[in-house]
This record gives C-alpha cells, structure tokens and sequence, in this order.
C-alpha cells in the first residue's frame, strides 16, 4: 500500500492534462528545455572563459621575463657603438 503502483500514475497523469491541458504542458515543456539549454551554454561559456585567463597569465609571466632577457641583449650592442 505505500507504493504507488502505474495505475495511480495514470490517475495523476490524467488529472494533470485535465487541468492544465495539453496545449500549456507543451509549452512548459519547451520552455524548460530552452532553460536547461540555455544552462548548458552558459556553464560551457563559463569553462571556456576561464581557459583564456589562464593562458593570459601564462602570457603576462612571459613577458615580464622578456624585458630583463632584451635588456641583456641590448648591453653588449651599446657597446659595440661606444
């Protein structure tokens, strides 16, 4: 008796249609696939924002090595001119 067993689905199924009706249920099934959709691209936009982050440390870090480097490069030049 605590289960429910199909035919109580039924039931609640056939209550559900009569009451709201075939035409809204379609409706509120499009609409909660647009949202999950929409969920979807929004956390794989997020994953893909956050890749680019990291590779523009990366490239910040290389660049701040890249001034000492071309410093280095530059002195034996100015002296060859001297």
């Amino acid at each position: 008796m605590g289960s429910l067993s199909i035919w109580h689905w039924l039931i609640v199924l056939a209550i559900v249609v009569l009451v709201f009706g075939t035409g809204k249920l379609k409706n509120m099934g499009k609409d909660l696939g647009g949202a999950i959709k929409g969920f979807k691209e929004g956390m794989s936009d997020a994953t893909d924002d956050k890749k680019p982050a990291a590779d523009a440390k990366a490239a910040v870090a290389s660049d701040a090595a890249k001034p000492a480097a071309a410093k280095e490069e530059k002195a034996p030049e100015e002296k060859k001119q001297a």
